[in-house]
């Protein structure tokens, strides 16, 4: 399957960076690619970065009101 083009290519460091720390928050070790977290792991680290997102845009449109 080939690989999605990114729709915003500058965000990758901040993504990358969000990654690590969420990882990190949830006890998962990323050492760049690591084919020994299970898919639990994996989907648990996603989960949390996507309610940060979420959580980031809501305050942020919160303090635009």
């Amino acid at each position: 399957m080939p690989r999605r083009k990114r729709l915003v290519p500058e965000a990758a460091p901040q993504l990358d960076k969000l990654k690590q720390e969420t990882a990190s928050e949830v006890g998962v070790t990323l050492d760049n690619y690591n084919p020994n977290i299970t898919a639990k792991q994996a989907g648990t680290v996603g989960g949390y970065m996507v309610k940060k997102m979420i959580q980031d845009y809501q305050n942020r449109a919160k303090n635009q009101q």
